[in-house]
């Protein structure tokens, strides 16, 4: 799949197989297309979009909020996360009309940035957060997320890490995130002072429309996610974060402008949100965090797709695997939801 395919070939592209229901549903979509269907409607105004934008997948995640309210009910069976067990090769049929009858809320959906907010990448956190307290001295920590939709990444000290010989968190937590990897990662004891975010679209976790946006973006076959997703929304319950609606960069620079001891780290936080942001975001957050340096105890973690230098945005290439970055410098890479890290 590359930048200059047509829509059509970026849909038969996407998986390029019909092994679940989203595979089936894009091959689809490509023929409906070719045949002058609904398709065209849901897109228009997108054949051209950014292939790092994957306006396919924001169309998704609007069905699967149709889906969650209700107003579909002969599409459950086709969703493994409600309990489904129909063959995704019969649900075209059932798809299509739904398509057709909400083509206004589907084609509004294009323009919501996926916003998963996948809590099993705070494992990247964990490691980045644990090498910048080693390298500082530093434990009391505040800790900044721009781009932090709900703020489950936000929330990494209430989650249990279990790795390749080695355990992180509390116990008792709701969420145990197993398979960690990182072999020769020592976790380094720390504590969160102050916990914040921002994205120009907060999602509140404590409402059922909120978690159930949340949901949306998560594949419906893959079980575990889900399972991952409601453990992290009980976390998020019982300890609520603060996310301001703002632009990333402008409330980097703001919160790190406010004083702060000399014996706190502040951490600046993010992860998969570069694929999104325009370049000049990007650069301007980095930025926002170098300009801090001189006055402030400030480490910059990110757990992003790789960037070459001078490139225009980040690769979506499926088999580039995020790399964990501190400050700058890779320590590791880890899969595309999170675990498992493989440190460098």
């Amino acid at each position: 799949m590359t930048a200059t395919d047509s829509l059509p070939e970026r849909l038969r592209a996407h998986f390029g197989h019909r092994e679940h229901l989203y595979g089936v549903l894009f091959e689809e979509m490509a023929d409906d297309w070719d045949d002058g269907g609904v398709t065209h409607q849901l897109f228009r105004g997108w054949e051209d979009a950014e292939a790092r934008q994957f306006p396919q997948l924001r169309l998704m995640a609007g069905l699967f909020r149709i889906v969650l309210r209700g107003e579909a009910p002969q599409l459950v069976p086709f969703y493994p996360a409600l309990g489904g067990e129909a063959d995704p090769e019969e649900a075209w049929a059932a798809v299509r009309p739904v398509l057709a009858a909400h083509v206004d809320e589907l084609h509004a959906a294009l323009s919501k940035t996926p916003q998963t907010n996948e809590p099993a990448r705070s494992v990247a956190l964990l490691v980045g957060l644990s090498e910048a307290v080693r390298r500082t001295g530093l434990r009391r920590v505040r800790l900044l997320e721009p781009g932090a939709s709900a703020g489950l990444g936000l929330l990494v000290d209430h989650y249990r890490f279990v790795g390749d010989g080695w355990s992180a968190g509390p116990e008792g937590s709701p969420l145990v995130l197993e398979d960690c990897g990182a072999a020769g990662f020592d976790p380094e004891p720390f504590q969160v002072l102050e916990r914040r975010g921002c994205d120009i679209d907060p999602v509140d976790a404590s409402t059922e429309v909120g978690s159930d946006y949340l949901r949306s973006f998560v594949w419906p076959w893959m079980i575990d996610r889900h399972l991952r997703l409601d453990d992290a929304l009980s976390v998020a319950a019982r300890e609520p974060v603060v996310i301001d609606r703002a632009r990333a960069s402008e409330w980097v620079r703001e919160q790190l402008a406010q004083p702060v001891a000399s014996d706190v780290l502040t951490v600046v936080w993010h992860s998969v949100t570069r694929m999104y942001w325009p370049l000049e975001e990007s650069l301007a957050v980095t930025a926002a965090v170098e300009e801090a340096r001189d006055r402030t105890a400030v480490a910059h973690v990110s757990m992003e797709n790789p960037w070459e230098e001078g490139a225009a945005a980040p690769s979506v290439d499926r088999e580039h695997l995020p790399v964990v970055e501190l400050d700058g410098e890779v320590l590791g890479t880890c899969g595309h939801h999170g675990p498992p890290v493989e440190l460098a």
